[in-house]
């Protein structure tokens, strides 16, 4: 079985992350698949999805760490190309990645206590981003 679902919502800009664990429960719930894997994908070239203890620190830890790693600039090739201030959002996302998987038992995902699924806004300003949650299994 096969069930799909899009998640739409609104962002903040560069740095804001979003706990989307209980949405995608939510899907996996009404998808009454009881066991297999639920795929998470992040629609849009500067928009990331990943796992972590979904708290405060955490929440300003990761996009501060991603600023020092591939900090903003008008260096990248990607600036002199489209002048659009966001070279450093498409290489933050692709470093993250756009999509995870998470195994699906006893009809609910198989996370951690700590392990919460969050969406990241690289890009520079506010977006309406959609996320696609695929449940595969039986």
């Amino acid at each position: 079985m096969v069930h799909q679902e899009q998640l739409d919502f609104p962002t903040r800009g560069h740095g804001h992350m979003q706990d989307l664990t209980n949405k995608v429960a939510e899907i996996v719930r009404r998808s009454k698949i009881r066991t297999g894997v639920a795929h998470v994908f992040a629609v849009g070239s500067t928009a990331a999805v990943g796992l972590i203890e979904f708290e405060p620190g955490l929440q300003r830890d990761l996009p501060q760490l991603l600023d020092r790693v591939i900090p903003p600039s008008r260096e990248y090739a990607h600036e002199q190309t489209w002048h659009d201030g966001n070279g450093h959002s498409h290489l933050q996302s692709t470093w993250l990645g756009a999509s995870l998987s998470v195994p699906v038992s006893e009809g609910k995902l198989r996370l951690g206590t700590w392990q919460q699924i969050f969406h990241l806004e690289c890009d520079i300003r506010p977006r309406d981003r959609s996320v696609i949650v695929t449940v595969y299994g039986e």
